[in-house]
């Protein structure tokens, strides 16, 4: 029972030295991520459209 007291009061200790980001750093976060997917997106949608008009062009012809 002492080793989970004990492990209890040492989480709490580590808790504490956690600095959690302000709301400003986690909006600022967020709109980075969705703009770095979109631009991902972006390219990935050009690039299977490249690679479909190269393989429907090639099967006509």
């Amino acid at each position: 029972m002492n080793k989970v007291i004990d492990f209890i009061k040492s989480s709490r200790v580590e808790l504490d030295k956690v600095i959690f980001p302000t709301k400003i750093q986690v909006k600022q976060a967020f709109i980075a991520v969705v703009i770095v997917v979109a631009v991902i997106a972006a390219y990935l949608a050009l690039v299977d459209l490249l690679m479909s008009t190269i393989v429907s062009i090639s099967l006509e012809g």
